[in-house]
């Protein structure tokens, strides 16, 4: 299994917008037959900063997550022209 961890900062104006998006997202994403989770959260004390938990079959399954409608129109067309910072880990399970 592939996990990824991302935390995304945001404008704090642009929280909003954000999470209705993030939550469209981990919807549409939780019904890929190779996503075995997908989870969400919004900093309590940041309002832009939002972590999201994924957790893939494989790495083909990750691959069809990155070219689904959803994630192209949700992340490519919506998250990334907000986002201010990004921080990244992609991890195997033990």
């Amino acid at each position: 299994m592939i996990v990824q961890s991302i935390h995304f900062t945001f404008a704090p104006d642009d929280a909003d917008e954000v999470e209705a998006i993030a939550l469209e997202l981990r919807d549409a994403s939780r019904k890929e037959a190779g996503v075995v989770s997908y989870d969400v959260g919004r900093s309590r004390d940041k309002p832009g900063v939002f972590a999201f938990w994924e957790v893939y079959r494989d790495a083909a399954s990750l691959e069809a997550h990155l070219q689904s409608e959803h994630f192209n129109r949700l992340v490519v067309g919506r998250i990334r022209p907000m986002l201010k910072e990004r921080n990244f880990e992609k991890v195997d399970l033990l």
